[in-house]
């Protein structure tokens, strides 16, 4: 079940103006994307051979057993239901460590999360990553700037799949048009794009194409909630 964290603001239902900002975890509030980078590898190595970079490359950003399979797959391994398992318990169990060691923050994401709870508007945090490690994630981002998290296991499916999105503002009570996702990821912003959201893009790992619902920023640094209702105005023209 997704998690009702404070007390939700008062959200209007005004159509087609910004009542809420849906924030990605890994990539664009913490700089834990290098994290899963040492995750994912050690994976591979843990399965039999090291990660090409065409496999970490598809991996970014995606929901957890989808990624396991993939450097699986691109060890050449056809992985049995179990092995699959094996695999997902022992890369939670180690990014569990790495997470526990201290999770710096990106740019400008304190101030920002900060600003936007400070104006009224809605927040959630809508992240692949499961529930067990998001906990500990929430532990530096503190649960009191959220009013709903998401998680890659409590949805039927995750991005690239809208699922997350969608729920994210049902439990806001939102049309998604009403929101705002911040990603950093080719993934996840395809999944708030087909949920349609407005998608603020802050690259972190990769490259990310552009759309019509997409709006770039390389930081998030100097980000005021005046700029934020700017790019979702201009992400829906």
């Amino acid at each position: 079940m997704s998690e009702l964290i404070g007390d939700a603001p008062a959200i209007s239902n005004r159509a087609g103006v910004l009542q809420a900002v849906l924030w990605d975890m890994d990539g664009t509030l913490l700089e834990s994307e290098q994290l899963w980078d040492i995750g994912m590898r050690e994976l591979s190595l843990h399965l039999g051979g090291p990660m090409s970079e065409e496999t970490r490359i598809s991996t970014i950003g995606g929901p957890l057993d989808l990624s396991v399979w993939r450097t699986f797959d691109g060890l050449g391994l056809d992985p049995t239901p179990d092995e699959q398992t094996a695999a997902e318990d022992w890369l939670n169990a180690y990014m569990s460590g790495l997470f526990a060691q201290g999770l710096p923050w990106r740019p400008g994401a304190r101030d920002a999360l900060g600003s936007v709870r400070a104006a009224g508007l809605g927040q959630a945090l809508v992240t692949n990553t499961g529930r067990i490690l998001c906990d500990v994630a929430l532990d530096t981002l503190g649960r009191d700037h959220f009013d709903h998290t998401v998680c890659g296991d409590e949805v039927p499916a995750g991005k690239p799949d809208p699922a997350p999105y969608l729920r994210a503002a049902e439990l806001l009570g939102l049309d998604p048009a009403q929101c705002l996702a911040v990603e950093d990821s080719p993934t996840g912003a395809a999944a708030a794009d087909a949920a349609g959201c407005t998608v603020l893009v802050v690259p972190s790992l990769t490259t990310v194409p552009g759309s019509s619902r997409r709006v770039f920023r390389s930081t998030l640094e100097g980000l005021s909630v005046a700029d934020l209702h700017a790019l979702h105005a201009s992400g829906r023209q």
